[in-house]
């Protein structure tokens, strides 16, 4: 599109006057120049002798002065055009800004309405972006934002507009769509291209995002009111669920949304009179939802059919984890009657690490009952986490010893202090070694650092072992949910361990995330905590 001063941008109107401005004088100094030297070659056949040298000799002298006065005239005016440019461009991304973003909407809509034709405003917000921030740092946040704006621009054509509009949200323009499959169709490669494992420094990240659309004319024929209701949209996305869009057309029509995108209170549906020349276009509309809404209920119908075999699994592997210790019991009950007192303290040792291990296991079920029925209890107090993590070491190291698992340990020489539960801290630590102890191989290497990154304290437990393939990685922290193939590693388990560190970590204001490169790649898992100085 032609951009064209705009007038809610004075900096920008002076920038494009001041360039015009130089334009022109270079234009004129330009014409000067020929009309002079045309001037001198023929006042020099008109001159014999010396002073026509004397004259040859001025000329040469004039012409190179203008020549610099152009350069220097050249060099201003790409000056004021970087200039130009900056005022209209985001500085990380590159992309068009929201003022830029705004002139072109406004033109795309004066160009619709002239010409009867329809256009897409997407609003693109990232997931879990600021885990990303707090986890890896700013550094990295910003390779994932300039990441995701070179996505996106590969997404659309190359007469639509893709603008940072500020954070970690992106504005999309869809300058002609001919219905609003075409805008669903663009949104839906976004999120199948944004999925996609992308290695950023040493980290391999998949990257989701909640769209948003609106379309115009039938969501609105001004940019504020397109703008705003793509923003509606994408905030109904984002609660229904990760990698989800939400076209606002889908909310009009007096159609009730049903209860997962159901909106938030003081948040208006706009409802739309169908007016006579437009039934058709609304019939084929709700026709598309309705097959939106088929496809819909096929999939909860699929993860339906999933929850039960689940539970059905869960059940068995219950089962099992609880009879496993009943044998060793069982044998050692048998031996204290026959083996002589000297052999009492083996039997005793069997016992009490048979009863520790079903005391933890069913304080895992039991912690998951009270985070399902909203009954977890902290207890926050003033603790040192090196003296958690040094702690939680001692008890999980004979499991490593025993399969002679290399362990390394690098706690911060300062304080590491954090409001928190001392037990349920300790709980955290536990739970991810014993996740590392039991998905790496004997003589493998577990490593376990703790750190603190401006005002928080970071946790990072990490191991060679089998790794995590990506579709298991997103669902790592579910209750009951284990990779198919990790169950056979070192025998079937529960899949509670990590899901209580997830609502362990975020009952203390914190965050922790998982990251693998895949199937024999090892894992890693960064726990992130407020300082408390």
């Amino acid at each position: 599109m032609n951009d064209r001063p705009r007038h809610d941008d004075p900096d920008a109107i002076e920038a494009a006057l001041e360039l015009a401005s130089v334009r022109q004088e270079t234009r004129v100094a330009r014409a000067m120049l020929l009309q002079l030297q045309q001037a001198v070659e023929q006042a020099m056949k008109d001159v014999d002798g010396n002073p026509a040298s004397r004259l040859r000799a001025a000329n040469q002298q004039l012409i190179c002065s203008a020549l610099q006065a152009l350069t220097d005239a050249d060099d201003c005016n790409k000056i004021l055009g970087e200039v130009a440019r900056a005022a209209e461009h985001d500085p990380l991304t590159e992309l068009p800004n929201r003022v830029l973003f705004r002139d072109r909407l406004e033109q795309a809509i004066a160009h619709a309405h002239r010409h009867g034709t329809r256009l897409a405003v997407l609003f693109v917000d990232l997931n879990r972006f600021k885990q990303i921030n707090d986890t890896l740092g700013h550094a990295i946040g910003d390779q994932v934002l300039q990441q995701a704006a070179h996505t996106l621009a590969g997404c659309i054509r190359d007469t639509d507009t893709v603008s940072r509009h500020g954070g970690d949200e992106f504005l999309i323009l869809l300058s002609e769509v001919m219905q609003a499959t075409d805008a669903v169709a663009v949104a839906d490669k976004i999120t199948a291209v944004l999925g996609t494992p992308t290695r950023i420094g040493n980290n391999v990240l998949r990257l989701t995002a909640s769209i948003g659309i609106s379309l115009y004319p039938d969501d609105g024929q001004e940019a504020d009111v397109l703008i705003d209701r793509a923003d509606a949209a994408m905030y109904l996305a984002k609660r229904h669920g990760l990698a989800r869009f939400v076209s606002h057309g889908a909310l009009q029509a007096g159609k009730q949304p049903s209860p997962s995108l159901r909106q938030p209170p003081n948040e208006t549906t706009m409802v739309v009179a169908v007016e006579p020349d437009q039934q058709a276009t609304r019939l084929r509309e709700a026709n598309e939802q309705l097959v939106v809404a088929a496809m819909g209920a096929q999939e909860l119908r699929v993860d339906a059919e999933q929850a039960q075999q689940r539970q059905t699994q869960f059940l068995t592997i219950l089962a099992h984890e609880l009879r496993s210790p009943l044998a060793p019991l069982r044998l050692a009950a048998d031996l204290m009657e026959r083996l002589p007192a000297t052999e009492l303290p083996k039997v005793h040792a069997i016992i009490e690490r048979e009863v520790v291990h079903l005391s933890r296991l069913i304080g895992d079920l039991l912690d998951i009952a009270r985070i399902n029925s909203g009954k977890m209890h902290i207890e926050r107090a003033r603790v040192d986490m090196a003296q958690i993590v040094d702690a939680a070491v001692n008890a999980c190291r004979p499991a490593m010893d025993l399969r002679k698992q290399h362990f390394d340990v690098r706690l911060p020489s300062g304080p590491t202090n954090v409001q928190g539960d001392p037990i349920r801290l300790a709980q955290i630590v536990r739970n991810l070694l014993d996740n590392a102890t039991k998905y790496t191989g004997d003589g493998g290497h577990i490593r376990l650092s703790l750190t603190v990154l401006d005002d928080r304290v970071v946790l990072t437990v990490s191991d060679d072992g089998i790794g995590i393939n990506p579709a298991s990685l997103r669902a790592i922290f579910d209750p009951y949910i284990q990779e198919n193939d990790a169950g056979g590693y070192t025998g079937a388990g529960l899949g509670i361990g990590l899901a209580v560190v997830r609502e362990l970590v975020e009952a203390h204001e914190g965050t922790v995330v998982a990251l693998s490169e895949g199937r024999g790649t090892g894992s890693q898992f960064v726990v992130s905590l407020p300082l408390r100085r």
